[in-house]
């Protein structure tokens, strides 16, 4: 199951016994769209990079050898910064206290051992009361940690970057790696890291062997602030923030981070920041005002973006407008509204620098 497929089927289990949230299903499309062009792009970028010094030797008539040390893969630079969530100053982790699980949509209870691994992406989504972390250990095949505090959360629940066909099954948290049905190479591992808390760590490629030290890497005793670069001080009268995600798979050339606020049952808004080195410049012309900053509201009148943020896009979206279905006539926030959260957003002063994210 894809990450797209697998967040309809999680809004269609929320709204099982409501209304189902048309906006959300395509928001979260159109999102996943744009972390996969920016990861694209970002892939684009480096493959470019390297067909110029290659295109330099042909030219120039040097061997590989007279550029020894000079080479991308020879070459003794300092490693790219990695992106790290800020720690969550006195908030216990998940192995202390199994019953926070899932239950701030702004807190993961889990972390990774940086000396070992990489952050790769990022969610908590208090509506399924589950958090999540996909980090890479070394060179190996990236994996995926889920932690919710029943084992019931994971029926049914498909695994991110899996193909649509895999099936998990029913899964026993006895610490065992299996094989996952309808993949060729898909792994998953079901345990308990400690009483009242349920884990599942999956990965595409590798053995059971790499997918137990990754694992080992898992920080149950810390906790992170999962929104990274982006905090909302401020929203609607009634609303909250229900989920957060950030995707720092290409960091640091970019960058997604997406907060969903709601305010039951019809009115869902969207907070994306994205980062992106290719992004230049920015929109010129302004339209609005937010907290004395110029802004430009799109013509639909369902998007707010904050300019003036280099090199990125701070966005409200109230999705598409609705002129008919069950959507149509149902309450949704406004422009105000909108206005109101990017107010009090607060970003980083560097977003290539997760020390300024504290």
């Amino acid at each position: 199951m894809t990450d797209l497929d697998q967040r309809i089927a999680s809004v269609l289990r929320e709204r099982a016994e409501g209304e189902t949230n048309t906006h959300r299903l395509l928001r979260e499309s159109r999102a996943l769209g744009r972390r996969r062009q920016l990861r694209r792009r970002a892939a684009t970028g480096t493959a470019l990079a390297l067909v110029g010094v290659l295109g330099f030797v042909g030219v120039g008539g040097t061997d590989l050898g007279g550029l020894s040390g000079r080479l991308p893969w020879g070459a003794a630079t300092p490693a790219a910064p990695a992106a790290v969530p800020p720690r969550a100053d006195g908030v216990p982790g998940a192995a202390r206290r199994p019953d926070l699980v899932g239950s701030d949509p702004q807190v993961l209870h889990l972390g990774v051992d940086t000396g070992k691994a990489r952050y790769l992406r990022w969610s908590t989504n208090v509506s399924a009361q589950i958090e999540s972390v996909r980090f890479s250990v070394g060179a190996g095949h990236p994996v995926r940690v889920e932690v919710a505090r029943s084992a019931e959360r994971f029926t049914d629940l498909g695994i991110e970057d899996f193909p649509l066909q895999a099936a998990p099954g029913r899964l026993t948290f006895d610490g065992a790696v299996r094989q996952v049905a309808g993949t060729a190479n898909g792994l998953v591992k079901a345990w308990q890291p400690a009483p009242g808390l349920y884990a599942r760590a999956s990965m595409l490629g590798g053995g059971g062997a790499a997918l137990d030290r990754a694992v080992a890497a898992v920080r149950w005793d810390e906790a992170r602030r999962c929104g990274g670069p982006l905090r909302l001080r401020t929203v609607p009268e009634g609303a909250t923030v229900s989920g957060c995600s950030v995707d720092a798979t290409s960091y640091p050339g970019s960058l997604s981070v997406q907060l969903t606020v709601v305010r039951q049952p019809s009115q869902v808004m969207w907070v994306q920041l994205v980062y992106g080195e290719q992004i230049s410049g920015g929109r010129a012309e302004s339209n609005r005002t937010v907290g004395g900053r110029p802004a430009f509201l799109y013509p639909a009148g369902t998007k707010l973006e904050l300019l003036g943020i280099p090199k990125a896009h701070l966005t409200a979206d109230l999705g598409p407008e609705w002129t008919d279905g069950y959507l149509k006539d149902k309450p949704k926030f406004t422009e105000a509204d909108m206005t109101t959260v990017l107010t009090g957003a607060q970003v980083a002063k560097d977003l290539t620098d997760p020390e300024t994210w504290k």
